[in-house]
């Protein structure tokens, strides 16, 4: 296993709420170090002190009145600090940098879901981003309604939408996955540990290509 084909990679967790991501990005990257890969990681919307504050506004109840454009340019603005202030470093110092949610969010939650408009979303990633896209995304795929009953008791901004919302969010993910070689979709059914092992396989393969 070529483990050293990691380092200077950039790999993304995402999925619709309830995935389990941000647990799944600390195994991720504790199984990584076992084999000696320095990782970063980090979160969109947030890592940087700019982007935690546009974080905040994003994921506030009460702003309500939050329009789906203005919310997909936060999205944007926050992902572009975070991409410039600590992926790129840390990339070109050949860490491997695992982050929880990307474009791919934006695409699901603002384009699908909030009906934005595909191709609008896209255009603007391309616009705002210098990389719009990670060597490798891996989404956990869970129902909507079994996401939606994974999330605590006091949901976010996001999580508080309707069912409607967040199965067709779950749909723009899956779509945008069979239009991207880079991407690839595992079940987040089971355990932590069986979702866990199913990601284990698909960075073995991808260590293994290089």
């Amino acid at each position: 296993m070529n483990w050293d084909y990691l380092k200077g990679k950039f790999i993304v967790l995402d999925g619709p709420d309830g995935s389990g991501k941000s647990t799944q990005v600390r195994l991720l990257a504790d199984f990584l170090g076992q084999r000696a890969i320095e990782t970063v990681l980090c979160r969109d919307p947030g890592g940087t002190d700019i982007g935690e504050q546009i974080r905040a506004i994003l994921l506030d109840n009460k702003n309500t009145e939050i329009s789906v454009r203005c919310e997909t340019l936060l999205y944007m603005a926050s992902r572009s600090q975070l991409y410039d202030q600590v992926i790129k470093p840390a990339l070109a110092a050949g860490k491997c940098v695992i982050c929880d949610r990307w474009v791919c969010s934006t695409y699901a939650y603002q384009a699908i879901g909030g009906q934005a408009g595909a191709e609008w979303v896209l255009n603007l990633a391309e616009a705002s981003l210098e990389r719009s896209w990670a060597d490798l995304t891996i989404i956990i795929d869970v129902s909507a309604e079994d996401g939606l009953k994974r999330v605590g008791s006091k949901p976010d901004r996001m999580e508080s939408k309707s069912v409607t919302f967040h199965q067709q969010v779950r749909q723009g993910y899956l779509n945008l996955a069979k239009r991207r070689e880079d991407f690839t979709v595992i079940s987040g059914g089971g355990s932590v540990q069986d979702v866990h092992e199913r990601i284990r396989e698909v960075i073995e393969r991808y260590a293994h290509s290089g």
